[in-house]
Protein backbone atom coordinates (compact mmCIF):
# COMPACT_ATOMS: atom_id res chain seq x y z
CA UNK A 1 0.00 0.00 0.00
CA UNK A 2 1.19 3.48 -0.84
CA UNK A 3 1.73 5.90 2.03
CA UNK A 4 0.97 9.59 2.27
CA UNK A 5 0.44 11.10 5.71
CA UNK A 6 -1.64 14.26 5.50
CA UNK A 7 -1.67 14.56 9.28
CA UNK A 8 1.99 15.68 9.09
CA UNK A 9 2.25 17.14 5.59
CA UNK A 10 0.12 18.75 2.90
CA UNK A 11 -1.19 17.31 -0.34
CA UNK A 12 0.20 18.78 -3.52
CA UNK A 13 -1.02 22.21 -4.56
CA UNK A 14 -4.18 22.71 -6.61
CA UNK A 15 -1.81 24.19 -9.21
CA UNK A 16 0.19 20.95 -9.53
CA UNK A 17 -0.61 19.07 -12.73
CA UNK A 18 -0.82 15.43 -13.70
CA UNK A 19 -0.73 14.95 -17.46
CA UNK A 20 -1.46 18.67 -17.73
CA UNK A 21 -4.55 18.70 -15.47
CA UNK A 22 -4.61 20.80 -12.29
CA UNK A 23 -6.02 19.41 -9.01
CA UNK A 24 -5.53 15.81 -10.13
CA UNK A 25 -2.27 15.24 -8.16
CA UNK A 26 -3.90 16.74 -5.05
CA UNK A 27 -6.88 14.41 -5.39
CA UNK A 28 -4.51 11.45 -5.79
CA UNK A 29 -2.60 12.49 -2.66
CA UNK A 30 -5.84 12.66 -0.69
CA UNK A 31 -6.92 9.29 -2.08
CA UNK A 32 -3.63 7.68 -1.05
CA UNK A 33 -3.93 9.16 2.45
CA UNK A 34 -7.60 8.15 2.70
CA UNK A 35 -6.73 4.57 1.74
CA UNK A 36 -4.04 4.54 4.44
CA UNK A 37 -6.26 6.23 7.06
CA UNK A 38 -3.88 9.20 7.28
CA UNK A 39 -5.98 11.88 5.56
CA UNK A 40 -6.39 14.01 8.70
CA UNK A 41 -8.54 17.04 7.91
CA UNK A 42 -8.45 16.36 4.16
CA UNK A 43 -11.44 14.90 2.34
CA UNK A 44 -11.10 12.75 -0.75
CA UNK A 45 -13.86 13.44 -3.30
CA UNK A 46 -14.50 16.93 -1.91
CA UNK A 47 -16.20 19.45 -4.23
CA UNK A 48 -12.86 20.40 -5.85
CA UNK A 49 -12.00 16.73 -6.47
CA UNK A 50 -15.48 16.21 -7.91
CA UNK A 51 -14.83 19.12 -10.28
CA UNK A 52 -11.80 17.47 -11.85
CA UNK A 53 -13.38 13.99 -11.70
CA UNK A 54 -16.48 15.32 -13.45
CA UNK A 55 -14.42 16.98 -16.17
CA UNK A 56 -12.47 13.80 -16.84
CA UNK A 57 -15.34 11.35 -16.32
CA UNK A 58 -13.62 9.59 -13.42
CA UNK A 59 -15.62 7.61 -10.87
CA UNK A 60 -14.20 8.53 -7.45
CA UNK A 61 -14.88 5.10 -5.95
CA UNK A 62 -13.21 3.31 -8.86
CA UNK A 63 -10.16 5.57 -8.57
CA UNK A 64 -9.98 4.95 -4.83
CA UNK A 65 -10.17 1.18 -5.43
CA UNK A 66 -7.29 1.53 -7.90
CA UNK A 67 -5.32 3.57 -5.38
CA UNK A 68 -5.86 0.92 -2.70
CA UNK A 69 -4.44 -1.81 -4.99
CA UNK A 70 -1.61 0.26 -6.49
CA UNK A 71 1.99 -0.52 -5.59
CA UNK A 72 3.24 2.76 -7.09
CA UNK A 73 1.98 6.14 -8.19
CA UNK A 74 2.88 5.10 -11.74
CA UNK A 75 0.04 2.55 -11.57
CA UNK A 76 -2.39 5.28 -10.55
CA UNK A 77 -1.13 7.55 -13.32
CA UNK A 78 -1.56 4.70 -15.83
CA UNK A 79 -5.18 4.31 -14.69
CA UNK A 80 -5.80 8.05 -15.13
CA UNK A 81 -4.04 8.46 -18.48
CA UNK A 82 -6.95 7.31 -20.73
CA UNK A 83 -9.32 9.76 -19.02
CA UNK A 84 -6.94 12.65 -19.67
CA UNK A 85 -6.16 11.44 -23.20
CA UNK A 86 -9.87 11.66 -24.04
CA UNK A 87 -9.65 15.46 -23.67
CA UNK A 88 -8.04 17.83 -26.14
CA UNK A 89 -5.26 20.20 -25.14
CA UNK A 90 -7.73 23.09 -25.58
CA UNK A 91 -10.32 21.43 -23.34
CA UNK A 92 -7.69 20.88 -20.65
CA UNK A 93 -6.39 24.46 -20.92
CA UNK A 94 -9.93 25.85 -20.62
CA UNK A 95 -10.71 23.59 -17.66
CA UNK A 96 -7.48 24.56 -15.88
CA UNK A 97 -8.08 28.27 -16.40
CA UNK A 98 -11.69 28.12 -15.17
CA UNK A 99 -10.89 25.77 -12.29
CA UNK A 100 -8.03 27.92 -10.98
CA UNK A 101 -10.26 31.02 -11.18
CA UNK A 102 -12.93 29.39 -8.97
CA UNK A 103 -14.22 31.65 -6.20
CA UNK A 104 -16.88 31.31 -3.53
CA UNK A 105 -20.32 32.58 -4.48
CA UNK A 106 -21.22 35.83 -2.67
CA UNK A 107 -23.60 35.47 0.24
CA UNK A 108 -23.13 31.70 0.62
CA UNK A 109 -21.80 29.49 3.41
CA UNK A 110 -18.86 28.86 1.09
CA UNK A 111 -18.00 32.54 1.09
CA UNK A 112 -18.27 32.70 4.89
CA UNK A 113 -15.93 29.70 5.20
CA UNK A 114 -13.54 31.17 2.62
CA UNK A 115 -13.31 34.50 4.45
CA UNK A 116 -12.85 32.82 7.84
CA UNK A 117 -10.03 30.66 6.52
CA UNK A 118 -8.36 33.57 4.74
CA UNK A 119 -8.59 35.72 7.86
CA UNK A 120 -7.00 32.95 9.92
CA UNK A 121 -4.22 32.32 7.41
CA UNK A 122 -3.40 35.91 6.43
CA UNK A 123 -5.93 38.67 7.20
CA UNK A 124 -3.86 41.17 5.19
CA UNK A 125 -4.16 39.12 1.97
CA UNK A 126 -7.48 40.47 0.70
CA UNK A 127 -6.04 39.98 -2.81
CA UNK A 128 -6.54 36.22 -2.32
CA UNK A 129 -9.96 35.57 -3.85
CA UNK A 130 -9.73 32.09 -5.42
CA UNK A 131 -9.94 28.69 -3.76
CA UNK A 132 -6.64 27.62 -5.31
CA UNK A 133 -4.77 30.61 -3.87
CA UNK A 134 -6.50 30.24 -0.51
CA UNK A 135 -5.49 26.59 -0.17
CA UNK A 136 -1.87 27.41 -1.06
CA UNK A 137 -1.91 30.26 1.45
CA UNK A 138 -3.38 28.04 4.16
CA UNK A 139 -0.79 25.34 3.42
CA UNK A 140 2.08 27.83 3.73
CA UNK A 141 2.96 27.92 0.03
CA UNK A 142 3.98 31.24 -1.51
CA UNK A 143 1.06 33.00 -3.16
CA UNK A 144 1.92 35.89 -5.47
CA UNK A 145 0.30 39.24 -4.77
CA UNK A 146 -2.65 39.71 -7.12
CA UNK A 147 -4.02 42.96 -8.42
CA UNK A 148 -7.70 43.45 -7.74
CA UNK A 149 -9.78 43.32 -10.92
Amino acid sequence: MLKKDLTTSYPRSVYAKLDGVVQLPRAVDKGIATAAGTNGEYHYNCPMDRGVFGFLGIDADALLATIKKAQSEAEIEAYLKPFVAAKSADEIATFNEQFLAGKPHPGTEGETYFLELRNQAAPDRTDVTTWADLLDLDEKRPVPQRVAA
